[in-house]
């Protein structure tokens, strides 16, 4: 069902209409550029909004400044690794004998080499950026697709640019590149709803058109957020190995876990970057380009995590130095790493955190793209942490050492950009805040009102409350109407809301 904020709106329309959810602030604004109604001006509108937790994040931009950064992103996206008169030319031998850091560490990207040794240093990856040395990033970025097409990296590679690889070299790489496996191909089917993000690794949102017509999410349309190829796993072959501190080690089949109590609860998840579309109006940002459907809600069954750990005779009283509980997934990368998370044991090891091994969703087995046969849901907390396609379970002193538990997903001041960062500096997040979000904007025809409808949600098991609208930059105020949401109390509310 759709449900409707209606607020009134008159011929002298304000220049904004904020939107607040327990604290979070957002903007629906006119903007010549956007795809909303005309109104009977003439003029363009736009809903949106920037969820930021707390203040108001507003959408403002100017024809200048959107020319400027999309003229420059076609720009870097049409030069890098195009071949460039008057640069030194190498063999493909000369720079497979820059392999390591000693000799300098040389790559190519299709035309182009580069000496990438003083930028290796400054990649979250510098493991794996490594296994390139001496060779082709091509390969390595149909891996890591979020390099695929991002002017972001394009041009931080281009300043490395040293020469051109010899044209014999060039063809030769093509042919090899157009002959080498690809790791996607065993994807499984999608439905040609979901709004494409990238197509290797597969990342789609559900279209903000339909996100609020189901208060369940269908499986087939909920967001996809894949980092590596998906596995294709066979149940009967499916084990789970649990282990760490205080643990028994114990394996366990998907008709062991079927054994346990079965638990079941509606919870949402979301992406980090869900609405990072918004954001990269404001800021020339790393990371895909979510609109605002890297979010959705579900119910979900399985086996309580404790109840997993219990059989492997864990007791946080037994094992006081336990700190965090590691997940890794049955996905892997081309050095064989596999996908991996942690939370805390705070978290993991309480019966309310609802941490759950679903192997179902919506009352039916989880599909592959959303991590059967068993998948982690961490209720409330940052899509990066419910590992799907679970292969392992560790209790630990320290938390997870996986490049996304390290090296991404972290929350940094706006200040600091893809040349200043320190990851060491700032912890993994965990909770998420509170965000709200206007999927849906139309005028009643017989009226003139403005209709909204939208979702809301809150991680840590934080109930919304209520969802408030201002026509006139916060001098009055109306509240949604009709708020749908589950029956679960705070703070174990785990769903989101629809207004």
């Amino acid at each position: 069902m759709s449900v409707f904020s209606k607020v009134r709106v008159l011929n002298n329309i304000p220049q904004k209409v904020f939107l607040a959810a327990q604290g979070g602030n957002f903007e629906y604004h006119r903007n010549q550029h956007s795809g909303g109604r005309n109104d009977e001006g003439g003029k363009k509108w736009m809903c949106g909004g920037l969820a930021a937790g707390v203040g108001v994040a507003a959408l403002w931009w100017g024809v200048s400044q959107s020319n400027k950064l999309q003229a420059e992103a076609e720009n870097i996206l049409a030069i890098a690794g195009r071949r460039e008169e008057g640069l030194q030319e190498f063999s493909i031998e000369e720079v497979g004998s820059h392999d390591c850091i000693e000799n300098r560490v040389w790559v190519t990207y299709k035309g182009g080499v580069y000496d990438i040794t003083d930028f290796i240093p400054q990649h979250p990856g510098a493991d794996k950026l490594l296994m390139a040395a001496g060779g082709s990033v091509e390969p390595f970025w149909r891996m890591y697709a979020v390099h695929l097409n991002n002017e972001v990296i394009y041009g931080m590679l281009e300043k490395y640019r040293i020469g051109n690889l010899k044209q014999a070299d060039v063809e030769s790489q093509k042919a090899s590149l157009k002959a080498s496996d690809d790791p996607f191909a065993n994807a499984p089917k999608r439905h040609p709803a979901l709004l494409i993000n990238q197509a290797k690794p597969f990342n789609a949102e559900t279209p903000l058109a339909i996100i609020t017509d189901s208060f369940l999410t269908p499986s087939d349309l909920f967001f996809v957020r894949s980092h590596l190829p998906i596995p294709d796993i066979d149940p009967a072959e499916y084990e789970l190995e649990v282990g760490g501190v205080g643990c028994s080690d114990l394996t366990l089949s998907l008709e062991d876990l079927k054994k346990l109590p079965k638990h079941t609860f509606v919870a949402s998840l979301q992406c980090g970057g869900n609405r990072r579309l918004e954001m990269k109006t404001m800021k020339n940002l790393k990371g895909l380009s979510w609109r605002g459907g890297a979010i959705g809600n579900a119910e979900w069954g399985g086996a309580r995590l404790v109840d997993v750990l219990a059989a492997a005779g864990f007791t946080e009283e037994k094992s006081p130095e336990a700190r965090h509980v590691i997940f890794e997934g049955l996905d892997t990368d081309p050095a064989n790493s596999p996908f991996g998370a942690s939370i805390p044991i705070e978290k993991a090891a309480d019966p309310r955190g609802d941490v759950l091994l679903a192997y179902e969703m919506n009352g039916e087995p989880i599909s592959r793209d959303h991590g059967y046969p068993v998948r982690v849901v961490v209720p409330g907390v940052i899509g990066a942490r419910n590992v799907k396609w679970l292969g392992r379970i560790e209790v630990s002193e320290v938390e997870s050492d996986s490049h996304w538990q390290q090296n991404d997903y972290k929350g940094f001041n706006p200040s600091v950009d893809w040349d200043t960062v320190d990851f060491s500096k700032s912890v993994a997040i965990q909770d998420m805040p509170v965000t709200s979000s206007i999927a849906s904007c139309k005028t009643d025809p017989a009226t003139g009102d403005l209709l909204l409808s939208g979702y809301a949600w809150s991680g840590g098991g934080r109930k919304i409350l209520r969802v408030d609208l201002t026509p006139d930059g916060g001098k009055t105020w109306t509240q949604a109407h009709t708020l749908v949401q589950d029956s679960a109390r705070h703070p174990r509310h785990w769903g989101w809301t629809l207004w």
